[in-house]
């Protein structure tokens, strides 16, 4: 049974103090680190795997990230609208996590198999469906589940602590697929190839899924209301959305924000197994004993089973494992140190306010980020390094972001008279998935018009140059966008105390 949360005046200037208990935040996270098994494998693999594993072109494959969430993204204000006008015992937003968790898993399977024995146009019809209806159905899922947390509470700093869970779920959920996805894919590919590989490897995660989503719908409660019964056109809702001025710098961060996690994903995937030296990363691995030879038995243990031991020689790595398992490792290191520094920022927005925050944040991870560029192929230390430095000026700007929307949302309903968390949300989605689509197609692009990329050939010279001029100076440039856009964010932390109590006296009366 829940425990109602206790509602009184906040003497911090917070407004209406509506604690949460510690399940229900544990349980409102479960859905986000369920919807990251999708997420992380698109931001992280998902470029390379329609290349390397379904084997298409490089046009073909950009056309299939770009068209399919392009779609998407039209259609997630049409879910908020819905999910606006959605009226249950179980709430607004509730309800469409509960119904949408068995197509997610069942599709989510479907998109990472390679049919056999199909033509090429097939092929591509075949891939272009499936990553349109699991973009829908994560549309459907994702855009009232970040409406939820605007609605669980209306405590600013409660927000923030409940974004917080949220993200150490996220990052948890990030840890075990930017870990476990490659060395598993290589592990279950052992007698057969990786198409099946990652067939089994997402069955298993689309299992994970299912019981996360049912977790979620379980402990969770809604408990903002709008203040008067509103009856308002969806023409309304947009036309008052474009008069929120915070919503408008929100969108087009959003926009180059995501643009950044599908464009890095794609680039630092072919960056560490093009561009790195596989001698270097062998003997960085050699260190931590992670190496085998190739002949005799196994070594066993659960890093053998989790396919986290490289088989072979300095002198013999072309088909070895091992830039998987190291891009493994450095994916988990970046993920371990932000779960561990997202537990700050609760206390950081505190003192400093979230927008001062997210500004330092993202202006060191460009600097961090352009940093890449610099280093050798053999500098695999280095490597190590710049990730655990960008992963500590990023990490607390994660949730905070989030927290942000939900103060956008406020916005409207403090400047305007009229809230629409839903529609908020929504558009967020639309820029978050436009993002994806531009970033995942314009390292395709760039990569081929730039530097003549052939997915046949990842390992020209022009092509590897690529690599490193896209992981490094073109994220950090793209970083350096980000921190400009919000730069001109207009809620600080004054202003949105200010709202958060004007708010909290009228949802008094």
């Amino acid at each position: 049974m829940k425990t109602e949360p206790t509602i009184a005046s906040s003497p911090a200037g917070a407004g209406q103090s509506q604690r949460l208990p510690f399940f229900e935040k544990a349980g409102y996270s479960a859905a986000d680190a369920a919807a990251n098994f999708v997420f992380m494998t698109m931001i992280l693999f998902q470029t390379n795997f329609y290349t390397d594993v379904f084997g298409l072109s490089a046009a073909a494959a950009a056309a299939i990230l770009l068209w399919p969430r392009l779609w998407d993204a039209v259609a997630d204000p049409v879910v908020g609208i819905l999910a606006d006008r959605t009226n249950t015992r179980w709430g607004k937003f509730r309800p469409w996590i509960l119904f949408t968790a068995a197509p997610w898993c069942v599709v989510m399977i479907l998109a990472y198999t390679t049919p056999r024995g199909w033509s090429m146009g097939a092929l591509i019809a075949y891939a272009a469906i499936t990553n349109m209806l699991l973009m829908s159905i994560y549309s459907m899922n994702n855009m009232p589940y970040g409406a939820l947390g605007g609605v669980m509470t209306g405590d600013i700093h409660e927000r923030a602590s409940l974004n917080s869970y949220r993200f150490i779920a996220v990052n948890a959920a990030q840890f075990v697929v930017g870990g476990f996805t490659l060395p598993l894919v290589a592990k279950f590919a052992a007698g057969h190839d990786r198409q099946y590989g990652w067939r089994l490897t997402m069955t298993l995660w689309a299992a994970l899924c299912l019981v996360l989503f049912l977790i979620t719908f379980a402990t969770t409660k809604e408990r903002i209301q709008p203040v008067a019964k509103e009856k308002a056109s969806p023409k309304q809702d947009f036309a008052d959305l474009l008069r929120n001025g915070p919503w408008v710098i929100m969108f087009l961060m959003t926009l180059c924000h995501f643009c950044i996690l599908s464009f890095r994903g794609a680039a630092l995937y072919n960056y560490y197994h093009h561009y790195v030296d596989k001698g270097a990363m062998f003997d960085w691995l050699q260190r931590f004993g992670l190496v085998a030879p190739a002949s005799g038995p196994a070594p066993g243990g659960l890093l053998e089973t989790l396919g986290y031991i490289v088989h072979g020689t300095r002198a013999n790595l072309a088909n070895s494992n091992v830039a998987d398992v190291f891009n493994s490792i450095i994916n988990m290191l970046g993920t371990g140190i932000t779960i561990v520094v997202i537990l700050l920022s609760t206390s950081l927005a505190k003192r400093f306010g979230k927008k001062a925050v997210a500004v330092v944040g993202f202006g060191l991870a460009s600097l961090g980020t352009l940093a890449f560029y610099l280093l050798s192929p053999t500098n695999v230390w280095g490597m190590v390094a710049l990730t655990a430095l960008i992963a500590i000026a990023y990490a607390p700007t994660i949730p905070l972001i989030w927290a942000i929307y939900a103060d956008v949302a406020d916005y409207s309903e403090w400047k305007i008279g009229r809230r629409f968390t839903g529609m908020v949300f929504a558009t967020i989605g639309f820029g978050l998935k436009s993002g994806l689509a531009l970033g995942s197609a314009s390292f395709l692009w760039v990569m081929a018009g730039v530097f003549h990329y052939n997915t046949k050939l990842p390992d020209q010279a022009a092509a590897v140059h690529g690599y490193r001029v896209c992981s490094g100076v073109v994220v950090g440039l793209l970083f350096a966008l980000c921190t400009a856009l919000l730069t001109c964010y207009q809620l600080n932390k004054r202003t949105t105390l200010q709202m958060a109590d004007e708010l909290a006296e009228r949802r008094r009366h």
